[in-house]
């Protein structure tokens, strides 16, 4: 690493070390505004929920280990990828995400990084042509940096991806993945034979995975235990299908000889009662290939509800839970579906503790038929309680609900959902 000391009247180190220190201070606004822009830059990158939040993770690391050594004027040689970084390199390597996405994001973030350094530089009383040499400068010591980092991480990414693949390559798991793909016809008596699971019956997805927090090693072999054990007090008709997603998560399907009404609530029971349970996301039961894959389909769009909501996820989450499939269908767009919530409610999106109980019994009121009574039964409340409520909800939002009642229902549903990622910040 090139050392920078003194040039002229401008010690170099001390003015990055000044300039770091600066940035440490909100040093959270600066994570937030380069993960939004790689996002915005490498659309690879936003495929998947869960390694969305695992890019703020990462970008957090980087920030904070750069800002340190600019601080410290700390050698390149001694620089290592934070933990998060490794572990968010890791997922992309599983999930199939190329490598030049996660290559470009980190040139993406250099480049917003740099940026900011410079305008807080010009934000000092440095002299203009002293600016220009401790630009050199912080540009030097970023990239070698950053080309440290870079190496790092595509050495994890390359033996991440050759061990997971070596995990994943069973012909099991290849002939599910070709089949819930659906491309050209599938030999139903050949795909269960290669399987070993009764494509022809019924079935109940379910995915499990695990939260970040958890990271003791034996993640997968703890699912695939659930899941045995699940799908014998759920009374299946065969074992169940078990195919990990990645080393957190795993795809299932219970298979059913007939329609089971409450197999979705055994499931339930089971796993509340569980004390290690994984999270459980639940598909619906459905029949052959088509309800093979729908079921599927519905449980993956039941867990990106739940990652949604971040920390606040619920351990189990339904397909047929109300309203939880329509929700699911926005889940892709979160942000504009934000802004939409807030235009349509007004003051009502307020992310407080009394805005949620007046959205939570409007919404309630408008499910029950805009029945006082109904709502006051299922709201454990007395119907004046609820009258009170529900006019306070249609006064904070401003205006009445008479004209456009199934945007503010879809609204509600939408804030009962995901709450606080499509909220207004309480400004009271």
């Amino acid at each position: 690493m090139t050392t920078f000391r003194r040039d002229g009247d401008v010690d170099v180190s001390r003015s990055i070390a000044k300039i770091a220190a600066r940035m440490n201070a909100r040093v959270t606004d600066i994570n937030v505004n380069i993960s939004r822009g790689i996002e915005d830059e490498i659309p690879e990158l936003r495929a998947d929920v869960h390694t969305v939040e695992l890019l703020g993770a990462s970008v957090g690391g980087n920030i904070d280990t750069l800002l340190h050594a600019l601080q410290h004027d700390i050698p390149a040689a001694r620089i290592h990828a934070p933990v998060a970084a490794i572990e968010y390199t890791r997922r992309l390597a599983q999930h199939e995400v190329p490598l030049n996405a996660l290559v470009r994001a980190y040139h993406v973030g250099q480049r917003r990084l740099t940026e900011l350094v410079f305008a807080e530089l010009r934000a000092t009383d440095t002299a203009p042509v002293d600016q220009i040499i401790v630009m050199e400068a912080i540009t030097t010591r970023l990239f070698e940096y950053l080309d440290r980092i870079i190496q790092q991480v595509v050495v994890v990414y390359e033996g991440e991806r050759e061990q997971w693949l070596d995990d994943r390559n069973s012909a099991r798991a290849l002939r599910v993945r070709e089949v819930l793909a659906g491309k050209g016809t599938v030999d139903i008596d050949a795909a269960t034979e290669s399987i070993h699971y009764p494509l022809h019956w019924f079935h109940l997805a379910l995915i499990v995975w695990y939260p970040d927090a958890r990271a003791y090693g034996d993640e997968l072999a703890g699912l695939q235990r659930f899941v045995r054990e699940l799908a014998e007090v759920a009374d299946t008709g065969a074992r169940p299908l078990f195919v990990a997603d990645d080393r957190m998560s795993a795809w299932a399907w219970l298979p059913y000889r007939s329609a089971q009404p409450d197999a979705v609530a055994r499931v339930r029971g089971f796993a509340a009662a569980c004390p290690d349970a994984p999270r459980v996301a639940i598909g619906t039961v459905a029949s052959g290939v088509p309800g093979f894959r729908r079921s599927h389909r519905l449980a993956q769009g039941a867990r990106s509800v739940a990652l949604a909501q971040g920390d606040a996820e619920p351990s189990i989450i339904a397909a047929s839970d109300p309203g939880l499939s329509v929700a699911a269908l926005l889940s892709g767009g979160i942000a504009e579906v934000g802004e939409w919530v807030c235009e349509v409610l007004g003051d009502l999106a307020a992310d407080n503790e009394n805005d949620a109980r007046l959205r939570e019994t409007l919404r309630v009121f408008l499910h029950s038929g805009s029945s006082y009574k109904a709502a006051a039964a299922e709201l454990d409340l007395h119907s004046n309680s609820v009258k009170y409520r529900v006019e306070r909800a249609v006064s904070r939002r401003g205006r009445p609900i008479t004209e456009d009642r199934l945007d503010v229902e879809l609204a509600l549903l939408v804030c009962h959902w995901y709450g606080l990622p499509v909220l207004r910040p309480d400004t009271a």
